[in-house]
């Protein structure tokens, strides 16, 4: 009796043939079907035979193929023809349905070519069979709309746009560019898009005219980190400009600069401090650009209304002199064309706090990104087992009610915040005002509903940068 290497009840393993690579497993199907697909009949004749190659999971370490010999019927009540039907084989490719499933799993985790070599299947076959695994997750998953939107971009082969939800530092999409058309395309079929209130982003006018064009009532915010960066930016131009005129022996006298001067005045150790005390004395120019970073910082961190964050940039803009006013031009311009956006931050400081994790994220998925396509990055990001946010987070400077306050509004008919359920509020009090009870059992155990869906804020940037890190992505 021949070992039932397959492990399939469905099929009867008649023999097996063992190469370096590959197994030849010559199976029949066990129980046959013996009505017509078409109408049903039983009145069957025989119409020949034919034997199909199935492919199957690899096992051993080695790649696997069936061999059936089906049989071909015809009708006698209806006249047609047709094939043996095949058992557990996927009915659009010749190969089993747990190899299907096994290489849509694996080409999160895997490249197309080596998934290719270790069952058999051209390259092509691997990307199709992603691409429809892809579709079925697409339809799976439903990411909450959020309502501070960030949009910002990572580099993967090319710039992408990432959309993510702030209050919960997680992605839940990424565009195959940063076009206007492609950012438009993306928004005005993005379900719930009306809930978006704040749209955090780069001073990218693609972003900007995207956005005004499908969400006119969300208010645009400039992200505070890639403003104060241009002012470091600045600094970097009068240090390596300033560089280009010394001799070496003045060079290695400003040893470790570039990371001194990046660094806020605050934050500075006592031997960095007598550092740039003595580069500020030899190097004016270079004092001057410190001094005017770091007085730009202090826009950011003093002004509470727009009116007092223009009145401390004006101030600050007088400050800069000539000689290092070139250096802060790109800063200067950047705070013209689009103050609108960037004062909207001091009356509602909404920012792409997760920056820092964004930048992490780039530097390990261009590790990993060797031989994947960009869609494969972007399934591994947002697909991947373990990295859905499923908890509301909630933002730092937003003030919570008190369980009681909610529990009073609720029953005096003004409504119950989204997440009233972080109060200990009944399921029933959503979206409706229901009475309470006049017996005191029922106060105590509210009527029976049914649970509502859990949500999914997309994929947490800090666990997508553990799992690759470790190697389980």
């Amino acid at each position: 009796m021949t070992v039932n290497i397959l492990n399939l009840p469905d099929f009867n393993v008649q023999r097996v043939e063992e190469t370096d690579r590959d197994y030849h497993v010559y199976a029949e199907v066990s129980a046959p079907s013996r009505v017509c697909s078409t109408c049903g009949a039983d009145r069957l004749i025989g119409h020949g035979r034919n034997e199909q190659v199935i492919r199957d999971l690899p096992t051993h370490g080695k790649r696997l193929a069936i061999y059936v010999d089906t049989r071909r019927w015809r009708c006698q009540s209806c006249g047609k023809t047709f094939m043996e039907a095949l058992p557990t084989i996927n009915a659009k490719r010749e190969m089993t349905d747990r190899l299907v499933k096994w290489i849509g799993q694996q080409s999160l985790k895997r490249t197309f070519a080596s998934i290719a070599d270790d069952t058999g299947l051209d390259e092509k076959t691997i990307r199709n069979i992603f691409r429809d695994y892809i579709n079925d997750l697409e339809a799976e998953f439903r990411f909450e709309t959020p309502k501070w939107m960030g949009i910002d971009e990572i580099h993967l082969i090319k710039p992408r746009c990432v959309i993510s939800n702030i209050r919960n530092n997680t992605i839940i999409d990424m565009l195959p560019n940063r076009d206007k058309k492609t950012v438009v395309n993306y928004l005005y079929n993005l379900q719930g898009k009306s809930d978006v209130q704040y749209v955090a982003m780069d001073m990218w006018s693609p972003y900007r005219d995207a956005v005004m064009t499908v969400l006119p009532d969300a208010r645009i915010i400039i992200d505070k980190f890639h403003v104060v960066r241009m002012a470091n930016d600045a600094v970097e131009k009068v240090r390596k400009s300033l560089r280009e005129q010394l001799t070496p022996k003045q060079r290695r006298g400003l040893m470790h600069d570039k990371f001194v001067l990046l660094k806020r005045e605050r934050d500075l150790n006592e031997k960095e401090a007598l550092l740039l005390d003595g580069w500020m004395k030899n190097y004016p120019d270079l004092g001057t650009a410190y001094r005017l970073k770091e007085g730009f910082y202090t826009i950011y961190e003093g002004a509470d209304s727009p009116e007092a964050a223009i009145a401390a940039y004006d101030a600050w803009n007088k400050a800069v002199v000539p000689e290092v006013r070139g250096a802060f031009g790109d800063l200067i311009r950047a705070f013209t064309n689009w103050q609108p956006f960037i004062l909207n931050y001091f009356e509602h400081p909404v920012t792409n706090a997760y920056t820092e994790s964004l930048n992490n994220l780039i530097r390990v998925m261009n590790r990993l990104g060797r031989g994947y396509s960009f869609e494969a990055l972007r399934a591994k990001i947002l697909f991947s087992e373990g990295v859905h946010k499923h908890k509301l987070s909630r933002p730092k400077f937003e003030r919570r009610r008190e369980p009681d306050l909610a529990m009073a509004r609720a029953v005096k008919g003004y409504g119950v915040p989204e997440d009233a359920m972080d109060y200990g509020l009944p399921p029933e009090y959503f979206g409706k005002v229901v009475p309470m009870p006049e017996n005191s059992a029922a106060r105590a155990e509210p009527p029976h509903k049914q649970p509502r869906p859990l949500k999914n804020y997309g994929a947490d940037i800090n666990t997508l940068i553990e799992l690759i890190e470790s190697g389980q992505l």
